[in-house]
């Protein structure tokens, strides 16, 4: 018979493709620039924005990249590939802003997430974002989608001293809780920043996979957020007819 973790004392969440749907509102801001660059193939500007981003945000947050830099590194890359080899940074300030307005026009929760962040807060339990994303725009995701009194705290990378997987950032999230990090759960989409982040700060790593990809060995892997639930001993929203 399996053995059932304990219940946490407190869970922490990541935002972006966690919580809320990340992908369409990327996309959207995504076509905004497109569009203004004359772009005319959504898959390659797609995977191209999704690998830079990678590459560039990650070196903003090790310090390598300043919050700009990593920004006008993502226009430019979408830029050559349409064709503009040469991009002043001023421009590429102005094509992200312009993505950023798109981004916004995006923004959604998935329709599991008030269900079971309601489901979680009725039964008592402390609740944290933890997110890399830019604090200014993950609290204001969180105001316009009425997600913010759900949660105790809100953990930023660029505000926090450092950002996932470094466990310094899910240890602050944990004391911000009152909580050990062992009594903590983290719930997130990506396996290493949120996955080898908790594991390596005491965690408990549960993996949010909405795509259906491989799940990982000895790696809680849910494919939506209402089986959490179950996790933690609650009833199903969607037993209940809630979602």
């Amino acid at each position: 018979m399996p053995n059932t973790p304990a219940p946490p004392a407190a869970i922490c969440f990541d935002l972006d493709d966690t919580l809320i749907d990340d992908v369409a509102a990327s996309s959207a801001g995504l076509r905004a620039v497109m569009e203004r660059l004359g772009h005319p193939d959504f898959g390659a500007a797609r995977a191209l924005w999704d690998a830079q981003t990678e590459i560039s945000f990650g070196a903003y947050l090790r310090g390598h990249l300043s919050l700009e830099e990593q920004r006008r590194e993502r226009i430019r890359a979408l830029a050559v590939q349409a064709g503009h080899n040469e991009i002043a940074d001023h421009h590429c300030d102005e094509l992200y802003r312009t993505y950023l307005d798109g981004h916004r026009t995006g923004w959604q929760v998935f329709p599991d997430t008030f269900p079971v962040l309601g489901a979680l807060a009725s039964a008592g339990y402390r609740l944290a974002i933890l997110t890399n994303g830019v604090e200014a725009i993950q609290h204001a995701k969180l105001q316009a989608l009425e997600l913010t009194p759900y949660f105790h705290t809100v953990v930023c990378a660029d505000t926090a001293g450092a950002g996932k997987p470094d466990p310094r950032i899910f240890q602050v999230t944990a004391q911000r809780l009152g909580v050990e990090p062992g009594s903590c759960w983290h719930v997130g989409d990506q396996v290493q920043a949120d996955g080898v982040g908790a594991v390596a700060s005491g965690m408990r790593p549960v993996i949010i996979d909405r795509q259906g990809r491989q799940p990982l060995e000895g790696v809680t892997t849910l494919g939506s957020l209402d089986g959490l639930l179950q996790q933690v001993g609650l009833p199903s929203t969607a037993a209940t007819g809630v979602l």
